[in-house]
């Protein structure tokens, strides 16, 4: 292996699911797991494809409940190639295969620079002699609706004819999540296939219920040797065109498959299928194909890159690899959010949660157009997220937490716990904290790209609506003068309910009493900025009048925040509740991430117990500069310095089981601004989270997107301090030694490229030659101007 390559050898049956979302390949518009071509959806390989935004809904009958989900739609499989011995008899062999003996030599690498997953194996023929095979694909970042997969057969001692068998096959259902099985997953209907040209198959289909219509097309040729036969041959739900081609030593065979694929959501066609039957007709050849999209490629890591020596260097740029592939500049023109399995697997149903929290930060100072189209996302469900509010009797926006096509809540009624095989109640839409993640992303981008107007117009409208649900839903504490937030669901995800309650909800959650604060500040800091006749025309298209602002006032400085011996309460009662013998429960079981499962298996809750999933109050810590978070709690009341910060640390630390891959970059970025020894031990393992698969087989069902971009933004935005504020970058260097030395650019402000780079107790600012004005930098509290050009170095503490 290399900084840009991953390799994997040999063929093992229990690993190539994870080989397969870790081996996707996609382009912000589609992408395909890497499975084996000639794999079809079963218990050991998973072709899936998805195209961003593609959603369907079905009923399923779920422990005697009506369920109605929605999911991301696997589409149909393009990839579908196979080959086999053709005989002079005009038999043929078994498909080569590479689960049987004949099959040997079998490689996978995964090439970052190019984005392009090259297989090769070889293959002992009946008769003697060797077949040896290498296929290269790509899903294309130029042109996002094309794909390629060429296939190379070389043969050693032998000769002969190959058949090939190339395919569109739509007899697929979504059936990558094991716990769902027992749901309904047949998504696709009114399957039609046919044949175009002599070398072109097509296949069309439309969703159940969403009504989406999929039109896909591939041109199958063989380019090196000419086919001594080709037929197509369409039926129901798949079509195959089968060509025979001659090898032998010194005669490769080459067969270039390239598809193309359109939904009736893209843009300018009236029909997905002509648009698919005519772009593949138009597509250049396989070598055309892989220049372009190369170069498109080595111009996003142009912009995009993030230099880190050794292994965590390697892992920080497959984890952007996948962000690319998932959120690229492609992704602006389209209607989707941010999915938190990408566009990789099945898990979470394909849904939308708060993982932009974690994504934007990094896109922001990048790519500034995907930031705002995935903002967009959230802004034109607006007008959903304020009927929900008003159905439960709130004014504002309440967004859900689980969101797909068109932003109601999608959130589950139930769910399965594996370990008892038990369908729960799932109350997990009452994570209402989402919509103060979406609010905290306006401001963010604002800040980084100076789009204010963006920030006056729809980033205002979403922020004061989100503001307005906060204050409406603040109950007045008698007596004490302080406001309440009551039945809500933080971030730990473990606690529900108190033990006993009738009803779900929990009182009072810190995390979410503190950004409600915040959201409201940030709102009130908003409205005398905004133009005279734009605040007229807001708040009258809104119903908002003054008279609101002054109970938003109060509320955000006297928000109820509960504190138990002496540290921060993740909320009210959080205290009362038992301690976990924690030891006894490692002793026994090998993990224990899903303690939650755990103990209902037992007959047991973990609402019974002082016990988190994932990082739940210590989350505060990583939104906010310590700076920043102590000037909240001041405006609330409470005075929490560095000694009540550091117990509220050491008290979840021990009470957190990570059944998050978030958690543990929460807890290292945490504990690396809090310059303690052991938050390499938390970074490290949200580096390591998918391609170690540390929760025991999730990553198959798609990589964990957040923790993914979370990761790059530990470095970006962690390590460096880097906060975007009052027109200037601020920077804090804070030490990490296994990751002492990094450098990366970002964009910033009309800057393209403002490169920043630490090492030997410097950190670098480099501003490039432009026409634009200079940049006001802060590195630890020292300011200064950096003009286009210029380059300037910081000393910095390295403890």
């Amino acid at each position: 292996m290399s900084e840009w390559t991953w390799e994997y050898e040999g063929y093992v049956p229990g690993e190539e699911r994870l080989r397969e979302a870790l081996c996707t390949l996609g382009n912000g518009c589609f992408a395909t797991r890497g499975a084996v071509p000639e794999s079809r959806a079963g218990l050991l390989h998973y072709p899936g494809t998805y195209a961003a935004g593609v959603y369907n809904r079905l009923e399923s009958d779920v422990a005697g409940h009506r369920v109605v989900n929605e999911d991301m739609v696997n589409l149909p499989n393009w990839l579908h190639l196979r080959l086999r011995q053709r005989f002079a008899d005009g038999a043929s062999g078994p498909w080569l295969s590479p689960d049987t003996q004949q099959s040997f030599d079998h490689r996978h690498t995964l090439d970052l620079r190019r984005a392009v997953l090259t297989r090769r194996f070889r293959y002992r023929m009946q008769g003697g002699g060797v077949l040896e095979v290498e296929q290269v694909r790509l899903t294309h970042m130029t042109d996002p609706h094309v794909a390629a997969l060429r296939t190379v057969v070389r043969a050693d001692d032998w000769s002969g004819e190959i058949e090939v068998e190339s395919g569109l096959d739509g007899d697929v259902s979504n059936a990558n999540v094991r716990r769902y099985r027992s749901l309904a997953r047949h998504h696709l209907i009114r399957m039609r296939t046919g044949a175009s040209e002599a070398d072109t198959t097509w296949l069309s289909c439309r969703t159940s219920a969403s009504d989406i219509g999929i039109g896909m097309a591939a041109r199958t040729v063989a380019s090196a040797e000419p086919a001594t036969a080709s037929e197509i041959r369409p039926s129901h739900r798949r079509v195959v065109h089968r060509l025979v081609v001659p090898v032998g030593p010194g005669r490769s065979a080459v067969v270039d498959k390239t598809v193309a694929l359109h939904t009736s959501r893209d843009r300018a066609i009236g029909d997905p299928l002509g648009a698919a039957l005519d772009r593949v007709a138009a597509a250049d050849d396989f070598t055309a194909l892989l220049a372009s999209h190369t170069g498109a490629w080595a111009r996003l890591w142009r912009g995009a890159d993030i230099r880190v020596p050794g292994e965590a260097g390697r892992i920080l740029r497959l984890h952007l690899f996948h962000v690319l592939q998932t959120l690229s500049p492609n992704t602006a023109d389209l209607d989707v959010g941010v999915p938190a399995r990408g566009l990789h697997g099945e898990a979470y149903r394909g849904h939308v949660f708060w993982d932009e929290l974690f994504v934007l930060p990094y896109l922001n100072l990048h790519f500034p157009d995907v930031s705002r189209a995935l903002l967009d996302y959230r802004h034109r469900r607006l007008p959903r997220a304020c009927r929900a509010a008003r159905a439960a009797g709130r004014r504002g926006a309440m967004y859900p937490w689980q969101s797909g096509s068109d932003g109601r809540e999608e959130t589950q009624q139930l769910h399965l716990n594996p370990r008892s095989g038990r369908w729960l109640p799932d109350h997990s839409h009452l994570q209402h904290h989402v919509g103060s993640a979406i609010a905290y992303n306006v401001w963010q981008y604002s800040e980084a790209t100076g789009d204010t107007e963006y920030l006056h117009t729809k980033g205002a409208e979403m922020l004061l609506q989100i503001a307005r649900f906060w204050a409406d839903g603040a109950e007045p504490e008698p007596g004490t003068g302080r406001f309440r937030l009551r039945g809500v669901v933080g971030p730990d995800e473990y606690h529900d309910h108190y033990p006993g309650a009738a009803r779900p909800g929990l009182d009072d959650n810190a995390y979410t009493n503190v950004t409600a604060a915040w959201v409201l500040s940030r709102a009130l800091d908003l409205v005398p900025r905004l133009p005279a006749w734009r605040r007229g025309e807001l708040f009258e298209r809104i119903g908002l009048d003054t008279g609101e602002l002054a109970k938003w006032e109060e509320v955000s400085r006297k928000l109820r925040v509960p504190f138990h011996e002496g540290v921060i309460s993740q909320f009210d009662g959080y205290g009362d509740l038992a301690e976990l013998d924690w030891d006894a429960y490692r002793a026994r079981y090998p993990d224990i991430r899903r303690l939650d499962r755990v103990l209902e298996a037992e007959g047991d809750s973990v609402n019974r117990y002082q016990a988190s999933k994932q990082a739940d109050v210590l989350m505060l810590g990583y939104l906010f500069s310590s700076t920043e978070l102590r000037g909240l709690f001041d405006r609330l009341g409470y005075d929490v310095d560095d000694e009540v910060w550091r117990r509220t640390v050491d008290h979840y630390l021990r009470r957190t089981s990570h059944g998050s891959t978030l958690s543990g970059l929460v807890h290292g970025l945490v504990l690396a601004r809090a310059r303690r020894a052991d938050a390499w031990r938390y970074a490290r393992e949200s580096l390591e989270a998918d391609i170690a698969d540390i929760q025991g087989g999730t990553t198959g069902e798609g990589i964990h997107l957040g923790a993914m971009a979370g990761t790059l933004d530990l470095v970006q935005r962690g390590l460096t301090g880097l906060e975007t504020r009052e027109d200037a970058l601020h920077l804090d260097p804070v030490p990490l030694p296994a990751l002492s030395e990094y450098s990366f650019s970002l964009r910033y402000r009309g800057h393209w490229g403002i490169g920043v780079r630490r090492r030997d107790g410097e950190i670098e600012i480099e501003v490039p030659d432009s026409e634009e004005s200079p940049v006001s930098v802060v590195v630890a509290g020292r300011a200064v101007s950096v003009a286009p050009g210029e380059t300037r170095t910081f000393m910095v503490p390295e403890d």
